[in-house]
């Protein structure tokens, strides 16, 4: 089923062309995999990367749209990836970047695209755990940057994944939530008012 990617804003595909564009930017980055390039380098599979700031002991989340990653394709390969910010003057380059998470992001949304199901590709991040994952949300009609995730969306953790969650499993909202939720949730000190003061 096909899987529907998001058009990103106009600015911000426009902001990573000129850094492609720019030989400055590309040799500052940490990237020699896009500096040793051959051929032409294209942003393509724009996905809008939320990040997921609270989860809470009832399983609330909290999400917010953090920006856009690009994946900068040279032939046949993705061989790094670009991150875009919103600024007060609108969506802007932020930086390239290469490593684990450009060929699982790519991999996950082929895993993606075999299933039944359309979904909409986004990215989730919990900055608490170190993780990222796919977010193929059931909704695909919006533009990408509203909504939270929903019980019957799906996250597919990213290589690496934290320890206990398989990378490339898909999981439903709802199955890994409480995961997330117990791993995110610290544990009460020994003597705090949550176990009491020792006598």
């Amino acid at each position: 089923m096909p899987l529907h990617i998001p058009p990103a804003p106009a600015p911000a595909l426009r902001s990573v062309l000129t850094a492609l564009g720019s030989p400055t930017a590309v040799h500052e980055a940490r990237t020699p995999a896009l500096r040793a390039a051959q051929g032409p380098a294209t942003p393509e599979l724009p996905l809008p990367v939320h990040v997921l700031d609270r989860i809470t002991a009832q399983g609330l989340s909290a999400t917010r749209l953090a920006g856009w990653r690009f994946l900068i394709r040279c032939g046949d390969r993705a061989v790094a990836a670009a991150e875009t910010m919103l600024t007060p003057d609108g969506w802007a380059f932020s930086h390239f970047f290469e490593g684990p998470y450009v060929a699982s992001t790519e991999r996950a949304l082929e895993q993606a695209e075999a299933l039944p199901q359309p979904y909409q590709a986004r990215l989730l991040s919990v900055p608490g755990l170190y993780m990222l994952t796919l977010w193929l949300h059931g909704e695909r009609s919006g533009d990408g940057t509203g909504g939270h995730p929903a019980a019957g969306d799906l996250l597919v953790p990213l290589a690496p994944a934290p320890p206990g969650i398989p990378a490339h499993r898909p999981f439903r909202v709802a199955e890994l939530l409480p995961v997330l939720t117990h791993r995110a949730t610290p544990l009460p000190l020994l003597g705090s008012p949550a176990l009491g003061s020792p006598a």
